[in-house]
């Protein structure tokens, strides 16, 4: 099993992402495009990131996480990022968990 998605996902479709002047559904707490937001997740800064990658992990719904960045990403970024999560953290920590054990499984089976 790849790293890169999570299994089941359900990601919202495209078209109704973002409002008519592009923001995306989760950030409904600032005015920041689609375009923006991913320009924010690609900052040379880790700080920047972490932040943004938070702020989408809190406010998005887990599918759409992946709609921007890997499970991959989210792992290697966890320690920066989990500061940032507020009350999703314990949520995140047990999807992150139980993927673990997925793909834990699925390497002994090869």
């Amino acid at each position: 099993m790849k790293v890169d998605r999570p299994p089941l996902l359900f990601p919202t479709p495209p078209e109704m992402l973002c409002d008519a002047q592009g923001r995306p559904y989760f950030l409904w707490d600032s005015d920041m495009t689609l375009e923006q937001f991913r320009r924010a997740l690609r900052d040379p800064e880790d700080d920047v990131r972490a932040y943004y990658l938070g702020k989408l992990m809190r406010q998005a719904k887990p599918d759409d996480v992946f709609q921007f960045v890997s499970l991959r990403d989210v792992i290697r970024s966890w320690p920066q990022v989990e500061r940032y999560l507020g009350r999703e953290r314990a949520m995140w920590r047990y999807l992150l968990d139980r993927w673990q054990e997925v793909l834990d499984g699925a390497v002994a089976a090869e």
